[in-house]
């Protein structure tokens, strides 16, 4: 199981270390503090809205997952600073990673 296969179908997974147990992003083989090996770790994630911004009828946030890392979702209804969301759909397409957020 890897990342990038993962998320293609749809699955958003993050990367833990399976020594001193940090989250490590982006998704690597390896952690970034001590060089143990990773592991894909399954869960309902929370992040917290940091900022947003507007285009047309989209919303595009900056989220904080987990305290730990930062992602830019889409968001389809207007967003909070510090409001709480979850991933709702996230993929690749043309080679890009997306992920939405409600």
């Amino acid at each position: 199981m890897n990342f990038e296969s993962e998320l293609s179908k749809g699955n958003f997974l993050i990367t833990e270390c399976i020594e001193c147990k940090k989250i490590v992003w982006p998704p690597t083989e390896f952690c970034n503090d001590c060089m143990g090996k990773t592991s894909l770790k399954e869960g309902d994630f929370e992040g917290k809205i940091i900022e947003f911004s507007r285009q047309n009828e989209d919303y595009f946030c900056i989220v904080e997952i987990e305290k730990s890392f930062r992602i830019m979702a889409k968001m389809s209804t207007e967003p909070h600073i510090d409001q709480i969301v979850k991933i709702s759909k996230c993929g690749i397409s043309e080679g890009n990673y997306y992920f939405e957020v409600n």
